[in-house]
């Protein structure tokens, strides 16, 4: 069920947020990538028909053509939105994941530690700093290159860009410009995370497509190294999103880590 809401929010005021809603158990929280809502929906379709569980698939504002207040321009903002979100629903125990930027905004929302959170899971984020291994600049390239970097098996996720209408690429570009805004342009990383990142007490796994080219590998293990309570974990035949390239494997591992406890 596609719902839309309006949240007054600390330190932005009110924002109008769109978010998919499905199935019934646990709460899980998806938050999406520069892809846009796309790239999580198919997964929280399989996650609400496979498991008993609540998915919450929230639109960033400013994707798909959402509106965004101008005070809303960081993940941090919007790791306060959702924080609201869940108060608002009255949620407790949720399980967040995010992808991509949608990780970054998780990690964001595990310093918060609102009392909804119950663990987090971030897949391929970007965010951090880590000496030696950085997210790759992506801002221009073109479509079929970034793909190459984000699959294990690119072939299966090509999109004929000839096919586009004109409305849908003018949504690709005001998609890339929104994760602009929100990731600090091309550096995709905010200096100050990794120590904030320091003081997190959920339980959280950090997962990685052994295949990601857009933050390698040792890029995740840095991610997880950075915060206390957080372990590794390596998807074989996976790239930068495994919810699209491996659905069952990142569920049947989400899954596995949301009932230790």
């Amino acid at each position: 069920m596609n719902t839309t809401t309006q949240l007054n929010v600390a330190g932005v005021g009110p924002v109008e947020l769109t978010y998919d809603d499905q199935g019934q158990g646990r709460a899980l929280l998806l938050l999406h990538g520069g892809a846009g809502p796309i790239s999580m929906s198919g997964f929280a379709e399989f996650a609400s028909s496979a498991r008993p569980v609540r998915v919450l698939t929230p639109t960033h504002p400013g994707f798909n053509g959402t509106p965004r207040p101008e005070s809303l321009v960081d993940a941090r903002g919007l790791a306060v939105l959702y924080a609201a979100l869940l108060e608002e629903l009255d949620l407790r125990d949720v399980t967040v994941i995010g992808n991509s930027l949608g990780g970054w905004i998780a990690a964001e929302l595990a310093v918060l530690n609102p009392d909804s959170l119950g663990r987090v899971v971030i897949a391929d984020g970007v965010g951090v700093a880590v000496e030696g291994h950085s997210v790759t600049d992506t801002s221009a390239m073109t479509l079929p290159e970034i793909q190459s970097l984000a699959y294990f098996e690119p072939d299966n996720f090509r999109i004929d860009l000839t096919a586009l209408t004109d409305e849908q690429r003018a949504a690709f570009a005001a998609n890339a410009a929104t994760l602009a805004l929100y990731a600090g342009s091309v550096a995709m990383a905010d200096p100050t995370l990794n120590e904030r990142l320091r003081d997190v007490e959920v339980p959280t796994l950090v997962v990685w497509g052994e295949a990601d080219g857009i933050a390698d590998a040792d890029y995740g293990r840095g991610f997880a190294a950075a915060i206390p309570a957080a372990r590794f974990q390596l998807i074989e035949r996976s790239g930068h999103v495994p919810q699209m390239e491996t659905p069952e494997t990142l569920l049947d591992i989400v899954w596995e880590f949301a009932e230790q406890g």
